[in-house]
């Protein structure tokens, strides 16, 4: 991958709660992934413009965040060459069509309602990290976690 670096992950969260609870649920699956956390769009974007290349495995990203919101952090990835091919994956409360639509169409990969439980956030984070990027298509990801 590169060299002896573990590979990367961001998480672009609001909600320091929800912050550990990803990290924990990292921690316990072994991944090996350094996980990088941002609280808002802009610090995000900033951590991004400072530590690509290399790219992150892939983004989780929330939409509901201060100083830039979720979906600007988007488009402006999907606008810059060294980040655009970067995988994007939506982690929000939000659950509505509109959200979603308006996600896929400014080039998220996924689209993940915030799991409501610890197993099923380790679960989540597990199938996402486990994705072959290259071949997968942009699916509803609510779909492809109930397939077997």
């Amino acid at each position: 991958m590169n060299g002896n670096k573990n590979p990367s992950i961001f998480l672009a969260d609001d909600d320091e709660d929800d912050c550990v609870l990803f990290r924990d649920a990292l921690k316990e699956l072994g991944q090996g992934v350094e996980l990088i956390i941002s609280y808002d769009g802009e610090e995000l974007m900033k951590k991004l413009r400072e530590r690509v290349p290399p790219e992150p495995q892939v983004i989780f990203l929330d939409l509901n965040m201060p100083r830039k919101n979720g979906l600007e952090c988007l488009q402006e990835i999907k606008q810059t060459q060294k980040l655009r091919n970067i995988p994007v994956v939506i982690l929000s409360t939000s659950s509505l069509e509109d959200s979603i639509v308006e996600s896929y169409a400014n080039g998220a990969s996924h689209y993940i309602t915030k799991p409501g439980t610890y197993s099923m956030l380790k679960k989540t984070i597990q199938k996402v990290l486990a994705i072959d990027w290259s071949t997968r298509a942009h699916v509803p990801f609510d779909k492809f976690l109930l397939q077997p």
